[in-house]
């Protein structure tokens, strides 16, 4: 088994100088945080990983062959070439110009252009043939960000069979944030992504915001951040990216640092050092920091001559005119601030306007008595936690945004709201103020937490469930020698019985409520079956839908679960003594609740009532259906009726009404074969009374008391078309 990691970038560089390739490795917290991990005793991936990525800059078609051999030979890297135009319309268009700003929460930002749409397409199915050269049975596929939230579906159509997680580095915005994406995009995406396996995001709440726009969007339930689909369960779940804390504490410890550390404080003199770092984004909240830090030095005189910010601001897209005005606005606001409060022998604000190697940074988080970190929205922000790590002597305040992730994992910083001006020149000078004794407390609380779930943490948990996972679904699934088994009894059985579910199970329910015929190729399946074994429709639909459909075959029909039964050639007959005076009130209550919901509707049956609620928004009627429940168990407890939750729907019966109730009753008869398969709560009471000899699948993979699962109808049809075709040879 081996790990094929995707991302947008490699973790090489390729450039063209004077006709020759020059490849270099690039630094990065994922690179390096999984380079960690796979060279971990506890990495279980024996057969290393496989790194599949765009090279940084367009390669000439003729070096292309050149520069493949040399990344697999020299980084065990993939590289997947694009020309200049497909990663200006697929990088600067959709990804950069639609996704980012959008899950951002800077929707006035976004652009909807459909050629960016396409190419966003174009470049996720370039890298679906990528990794699918170099995939092999068993490998583990694990998708980064938001550049390809299409690609797990893709994967999954073409190798059904690979293992696919995906983890977004961003924010996953709420359900009114996203929902401003074209239905057709919005769709796609949560497609893309529930190809997956495992989808993993890095707080709680962004999990909670994709969870819930899968069920307002696609109307796909969750039990337990489990996605239910109609094939498979889709996992969403929190994992907290870290840092590589242990080189990072090692490094800020070191001689080298030391001297570094004491090179940057000489300068300063005793003036307290107040870092920022940042990329050059909207995102990142630098001129309202410059603000803040301006509101401190207006409000606090005596800290005049004391404090210094360093800012550094990494360059960023400086072709784009948005963020040239960017800089040129906190160019404005530095050089106000030191204009207005600056002296001959103090600088307010030491402003640097370049990229900085790691090698450079520990030594400036380790001079640093504050760290400044206030974005307006951040996934996580490493910069936060990398600070922690750089303190090892357990000094040091983080004042940090409650809009970056890591305020979830980091309570002891000074959590701060980056728009509140005043309240971040407070905290400047809380953290100024703070006593060696509470700096102590809070960054050692930080520095044992971030330990304990570093990089090479994050990444295990991610793999470890990702691999778990898919085996505990793989353990029910029909496996291809239990179905020659089950194929090799029905054919050499002499009385057989087959118990078929119809709604669901034999054809998709109609998201709408409406009713589904049977097609003319299942009508000869179902006849082709007839011919051979007794067979039993079972459905939940009134007695006249099912003569009108399926009238002409010769088998079992029950309808309304059981309520009435039409044996082989006969009459319709009621299944027992069933009185109807209960429906009345439970109709009253039922189109209470349907007025309630846009979109639910109640269907009455001769001693049934359904409340379908296939059409009303997924997310409200969730809710309406647990109080309708509630409330029609506590009217029927003393009535001898039973409450019954369906898919997307609550029944009322008699109590002596179900599939469970006619399956007993059809057994009595004696075969030496039966095989039930079905989709719902309502198949399970039949599930439940089989013998153990009987064959039983649920359609779906979900919790059930039948023996088996299969993914979904198609391969239930497909294992009765093989029970009626010819023995082979």
């Amino acid at each position: 088994m081996k790990l094929i990691l995707v991302s947008n970038r490699l973790p090489v560089s390729l450039r063209e100088e004077d006709g020759r390739l020059h490849l270099s490795e690039s630094p990065g917290g994922l690179a390096s945080g999984l380079r960690t991990y796979l060279a971990s005793p506890n990495c279980p991936l024996r057969s290393g990983y496989v790194w599949v990525g765009w090279p940084g800059n367009p390669i000439r078609p003729e070096l292309q062959d050149e520069a493949a051999r040399r990344c697999r030979e020299e980084f065990s890297a993939r590289p997947v070439f694009l020309s200049r135009e497909e990663t200006e319309a697929f990088y600067e268009g959709f990804c950069n110009h639609t996704l980012w700003p959008l899950f951002h929460y800077f929707p006035h930002l976004v652009a909807y252009a459909e050629d960016s749409w396409d190419s966003y397409e174009r470049v996720n199915r370039a890298f679906c043939d990528a990794v699918l050269e170099v995939a092999e049975a068993g490998d583990l596929v694990w998708v980064h960000d938001y550049h390809f939230l299409l690609l797990p579906a893709l994967l999954k159509q073409k190798r059904p069979g690979l293992r696919v997680g995906f983890f977004l580095h961003i924010p996953f915005p709420s359900y009114e944030t996203f929902r401003l994406l074209p239905d057709r995009w919005r769709c796609a995406l949560l497609d893309g992504l529930l190809g997956a396996e495992l989808v993993g995001f890095h707080t709680h709440d962004y999990t909670q915001h994709f969870l819930r726009c899968v069920r307002r969007i696609l109307g796909f339930d969750h039990e337990m951040s489990q996605i239910i689909l109609d094939d498979r369960v889709v996992r969403a779940d929190t994992f907290p990216m870290g840092v590589a804390f242990d080189a990072f504490s090692a490094r800020a410890g070191g001689a080298e640092v030391a001297r570094l550390r004491e090179d940057l404080r000489r300068p300063l003199g005793d003036c307290r050092l107040v870092l920022s770092v940042d990329r050059l984004d909207y995102t990142k909240g630098i001129a309202n920091r410059l603000l803040a830090y301006e509101a401190f030095l207006e409000a606090n005189p005596a800290w005049h001559g004391k404090a210094v910010l360093l800012m550094v601001v990494v360059p960023s897209r400086t072709g784009v005119v948005d963020y040239q005005k960017m800089k040129a606005r906190i160019d404005e606001l530095v050089g106000k601030i030191n204009g207005k409060f600056g002296t001959l022998t103090w600088t307010p604000v030491l402003y640097q306007y370049r990229s900085l190697p790691q090698g450079e940074l520990v030594p400036l988080y380790a001079a640093s008595e504050v760290m400044l970190v206030t974005p307006l929205r951040d996934g996580m922000n490493l910069v936060a936690k990398e600070y922690v790590a750089c303190r090892p002597d357990d000094t040091g305040v983080l004042i940090l945004s409650e809009m970056a992730g890591a305020a979830s994992e980091l309570g002891e910083a000074l959590v701060v709201n980056p728009n509140d001006i005043p309240g971040v020149a407070r905290a400047i000078k809380v953290a100024l103020e703070t006593p060696l004794e509470d700096q102590r407390r809070d960054m050692a609380a930080m520095r044992r937490r971030l330990r304990r779930y570093d990089v090479a943490r994050w990444a295990g948990d991610f793999l470890d469930a990702l691999r778990a996972g898919r085996c505990r679904l793989d353990e029910r699934l029909l496996s291809a020698e239990e179905k020659d088994r089950l194929v090799r009894d029905f054919r050499t059985a002499g009385r057989r019985l087959l118990l078929l579910d119809y709604d669901g199970t034999l054809l998709p329910l109609n998201p709408k409520g409406e009713r589904v015929r049977p097609s003319p190729g299942l009508l000869a399946t179902l006849a082709r079956l007839g011919e051979v074994a007794d067979v039993a429709l079972l459905s939940g639909r009134p007695r006249a839908v099912l003569e009108e459909w399926f009238g002409g075959l010769d088998g079992y029909l029950v309808a309304e679960d059981g309520a009435w039964v039409r044996e082989r050639g006969g009459e319709w007959v009621v299944a027992g003594a069933f009185a109807a005076d209960w429906k009345p009130k439970v109709r009253e209550l039922m189109e209470l609740y349907a007025d309630r919901l846009p979109g639910a509707s109640v269907e009455e049956g001769e001693f049934t009532l359904s409340w379908r609620f296939r059409r009303a928004d997924p997310e409200l009627a969730a809710l309406r259906a647990r109080e309708l429940a509630d409330h029609l168990i506590g009217l029927t407890e003393t009535t001898g009726l039973k409450v019954v939750e369906g898919s997307r729907e609550i029944e009322v019966r008699p109590s002596g009404v179900g599939k469970g109730v006619c399956g007993q009753a059809l057994l009595a008869r004696g075969y030496d074969f039966v095989l039930a398969v079905g989709t719902d709560a309502t198949d399970e009471e039949l599930f439940r009374m089989l013998p153990a000899s009987a064959y039983s699948i649920r359609v779906g993979v979900a919790k059930s008391y039948a023996r088996f699962n299969v993914r979904g109808r198609v391969q239930a049809r497909e294992l009765l078309e093989v029970l009626v075709a010819p023995p082979p040879g």
